[in-house]
């Protein structure tokens, strides 16, 4: 009964060590005999547990994928009111600034997304995850009053996470070019636009 423990103990300390690689290298660095020597195990043995290192890297990004989704919809739950949930979705959605390390290594994973099937089809569902999010938000405030859409829902939706990905993205690099403070506003400002409404002053923020 110990084996199996210890194996799963093995693949998470191999995908801790992935993750840092990745995070303070970029994926582009990463290799296999790093990953062994960080974890403490020879490169074989990596193998053992992981058929290539692609794979090692899916795992990865699915943990990374599930950290934010999660994250993500624990935003505003208790809070009844559509516009500071649609405030603090977001808020929730950009990186906290260049050294936020989920967004990075989010970032860097989409580096093989643009090359690989699976990791993009993880991609396109950690995107439909999220406008789903905010189409309930959008969907919740038009229904009470406070919002009058200038597009459907979801266009909307899709706009605010296309948004957030690409002022995240510049935020992330090694000289930013936007501030959190900035890109919050532009987002907000989008918002405004296309929920005619003033979020800020009628929610009290």
């Amino acid at each position: 009964m110990a084996r199996p423990r210890r194996q799963e103990q093995r693949r998470a300390e191999l995908v801790e060590a992935a993750r840092q690689i990745v995070v303070e290298q970029g994926v582009l660095a990463l290799r296999l005999t790093d990953v062994a020597k960080r974890a403490g195990l020879a490169p074989a043995s990596v193998l053992y547990y992981f058929s290539a290192l692609r794979e090692l890297l899916r795992e990865v990004q699915d943990q990374a994928v599930e950290r934010f989704c999660a994250a993500r919809a624990e935003v505003g739950r208790g809070e009844t009111d559509p516009r500071r949930r649609l405030l603090a979705m977001i808020r929730s959605g950009l990186p906290s600034g260049p050294g936020d390390e989920l967004c990075r290594l989010l970032y860097e994973l989409g580096t093989v997304a643009r090359q690989d099937p699976a990791y993009a089809a993880r991609y396109i569902d950690l995107c439909q995850r999220q406008v789903a999010l905010y189409v309930g938000i959008l969907e919740a405030g038009a229904a009470l009053g406070h919002f009058e859409l200038t597009d459907d829902p979801t266009t909307i939706a899709r706009n605010l996470v296309v948004l957030e990905d690409g002022y995240g993205l510049h935020m992330t690099m090694a000289v930013p070019t936007f501030d959190v403070a900035t890109a919050t506003r532009q987002l907000i400002g989008y918002a405004t636009t296309a929920t005619r409404c003033d979020l800020l002053a009628s929610a009290g923020s």
